[in-house]
């Protein structure tokens, strides 16, 4: 049986290579948010953006925050997308 201060260096591994990876959601989400014009792609790039920030919501202790902000996103793509003209031009 592992020693709980193997197991738990351990599950701090994994946490800071979970951030990592979600920071680097965040920052492509951005990238790519900034660099498409089509605005259906922007949408999709819009997605990884909040797909990234919301653990780091949770984390912070804000889960009051975090619902909003999941109830808030979905609501908004579904009126940007009425918003926009059919040819995504």
């Amino acid at each position: 049986m592992p020693s709980p201060a193997r197991t738990q260096g351990a599950s701090i591994a994994v946490n800071e290579m979970l951030m990592v990876m979600l920071a680097f959601l965040v920052v492509l989400g951005t990238l790519l948010a900034i660099r498409e014009s089509d605005p259906y792609r922007k949408l999709i790039s819009l997605s990884l953006l909040v797909g990234g920030i919301i653990p780091f919501i949770v984390d912070r202790g804000l889960l009051d925050v975090a619902v909003a902000v999941a109830l808030i996103f979905p609501l908004s793509t579904i009126f940007l997308l009425m918003a926009c003209p059919e040819g995504g031009q």
